[in-house]
């Protein structure tokens, strides 16, 4: 069983067109495959309207609910939900290393989601936030060159952003932080 596992989409992420109909809320309860799991959606599918009812749902499955932030317009409204942590894409743009900053300023725990992916330059994020090393983006470049400069800096999470069942798992994203002598943070207990 993985220590930790936060970056988990379910069927609530409607428009993200690799979500798999099979990976439930409730089937990736029964999987029960890391210690510590929450599921971060995409914001833009869960409006004011339904935010309640998931919220409910995903803590009485026992989840740690948070949100992956990718528009820069969604990030107010992430910060007026009651989320224990947020994944945000940190494209390589001074109002996303602003809202970044913000959102560390706020005390909840912030995810540099697959920074490699999207090109999120490690010198411009805030401290506090938790570097993300994702098995599902970790060859978008030389990891192995991408991570050392800022291993003194940053605290790192390992995460499978899974999308579908068979997704559930972090064997690179471990791999990699083995090979470069990076401890994961755990966020919550269990």
């Amino acid at each position: 069983m993985l220590p930790q596992d936060l970056h988990i989409h379910t069927v609530f992420s409607t428009g993200d067109s690799a979500v798999m109909p099979q990976q439930t809320p409730e089937f990736v309860a029964s999987v029960n495959h890391a210690q510590v799991r929450g599921i971060s959606d995409h914001i833009e599918y869960i409006d004011e309207t339904i935010f309640p009812s998931y919220e409910k749902r995903l803590r009485s499955l026992g989840f740690h609910v948070g949100m992956e932030i990718v528009q820069y317009e969604d990030v107010e409204y992430s910060l007026e939900l009651p989320l224990e942590y947020r994944v945000i894409h940190c494209y390589n743009e001074d109002r996303y290393y602003k809202a970044a900053e913000r959102m560390v300023e706020t005390g909840v725990p912030l995810i540099i989601a697959h920074p490699m992916a999207v090109d999120t330059n490690l010198s411009k994020v805030p401290t506090g936030a938790y570097i993300e090393i994702s098995n599902r983006y970790v060859w978008r470049k030389d990891w192995a060159s991408f991570f050392p400069p800022h291993q003194d800096r940053f605290q790192f999470v390992f995460s499978s952003d899974a999308h579908q069942p068979h997704w559930l798992n972090q064997v690179i994203a471990r791999q990699v932080g083995e090979t470069l002598g990076i401890q994961e943070s755990i966020l919550f207990k269990k």
